[in-house]
């Protein structure tokens, strides 16, 4: 029997980390993939990366535009009913046998939603992880309570499933496909990329900053990184922040920025080959991407993780954690830049997993038994007396 199993991505933060899944579930016969690009991914103003899916060859089965009027939360809010409404009118259509999303966006919240009364399983990455800064913390929480199967990134975070209660048969710990990823990826030459931005990667910092939905202070904060930046005597690359509310205002600050500095560069999207090679050369990260936190490890690259976004995870010795105030911040990059903190990260393990996840994934899923018994969840209560 195929498994027509449909996968949801979302924006070029959660393609990077399916990649290797779409590549195993595209040459399985015992899959029929129905890939659905949503959001983010068709919008030009974050660079078009559905384009990056068709260059890969992965054929699309539907698109959901969840095109926001604006960036306050309001728009936020009417985008999720948005989403919902169209991923329901593409699963009626796929009639999918399981639906596979990945991590915490609203986009993807809303997917998981549209799937619900149309009684289709779900198989949830990345969940049981935190981020206390950031609205995706509830979201992820909430997908997972939505969910019928569990890829948990590490063993910690497979126990807080259990701990909301999700039946033990459920849950498997694969690490993080984002790992495979890294260790799939073309090497580019350093010269090339050298040339392509017109920068030295050895002396640039790689500098991804998203908004910070729930504390409300992204604004104060970037301009503190901007400060905090452009006095440590590097190169800078910038790539856009997420399509969260406010992130209007943080790609105008790093634009302005950007326009007054010959050695900054903004764009975009670098596509996951180009981003992980960036990362392997470049001499530190700075910002609040979860990729600081899940993938850098895997390139012992130091990372000044700024602010709260990012609180809750588990996190390798190469993170620095800093508040958003500039001095933290200048400190923080100060010794990621030292050649002490580097030598410590001579052999550091990433915490997220060896490269096997995309195995372990697919071999769950060509056991999935399909029908009553996965689509009615129990709730295993935790209370003692």
């Amino acid at each position: 029997m195929t498994l027509r199993i449909a996968v949801v991505t979302v924006a070029r933060s959660d393609y990077g980390i399916l990649y290797p899944i779409l590549k195993a579930l595209r040459v399985d016969d015992a899959m029929d993939l129905q890939l659905i690009v949503a959001a983010a991914h068709l919008d030009p103003k974050f660079g078009n990366t559905v384009e990056e899916i068709e260059r890969d060859g992965f054929a699309i089965a539907s698109r959901v535009p969840i095109k926001m009027a604006g960036d306050s939360r309001l728009d936020v809010a009417r985008a999720i009913g948005a989403g919902i409404e169209g991923f329901a009118a593409e699963l009626q259509q796929i009639k999918p046998d399981l639906l596979l999303l990945l991590g915490d966006r609203y986009e993807t919240f809303a997917a998981a939603i549209a799937a619900l009364p149309l009684r289709i399983p779900i198989a949830h990455l990345h969940g049981g992880e935190l981020t206390y800064g950031a609205i995706d913390d509830a979201m992820r929480h909430a997908i997972t309570k939505l969910s019928h199967i569990h890829f948990a990134a590490s063993d910690r975070y497979a126990q807080r499933i259990r701990q909301m209660g999700e039946e033990p048969w459920r849950i498997h710990n694969t690490g993080s496909p984002a790992i495979d990823s890294i260790m799939m990826v073309e090497t580019i030459e350093k010269a090339k990329l050298d040339a392509e931005f017109g920068l030295d990667l050895s002396r640039t910092l790689l500098i991804t900053y998203h908004p910070v939905t729930l504390d409300g202070h992204s604004s104060e904060q970037v301009s503190n990184l901007l400060a905090a930046v452009e006095a440590s005597d590097c190169s800078l690359l910038f790539t856009y922040p997420n399509a969260d509310s406010d992130n209007d205002r943080v790609i105008e600050l790093v634009k302005e920025f950007v326009r007054t500095h010959d050695n900054a560069r903004l764009l975009q999207n670098l596509g996951h080959r180009r981003y992980h090679n960036v990362q392997k050369y470049a001499a530190a990260m700075v910002g609040n991407s979860s990729s600081g936190i899940i993938e850098a490890a895997s390139f012992r690259l130091p990372v000044v993780n700024v602010g709260s976004r990012q609180a809750g995870r588990i996190r390798a010795s190469n993170v620095i954690d800093v508040d958003g105030s500039r001095e933290e911040i200048a400190r923080g990059i100060q010794k990621a830049l030292s050649p002490e903190f580097r030598e410590k990260l001579r052999n550091l393990r990433n915490p997220y997993g060896d490269g096997s996840a995309a195995a372990k994934i697919l071999a769950v899923l060509k056991n999935v038994k399909l029908g009553p018994d996965l689509l009615m969840k129990k709730f295993v209560d935790q209370l003692v007396g």
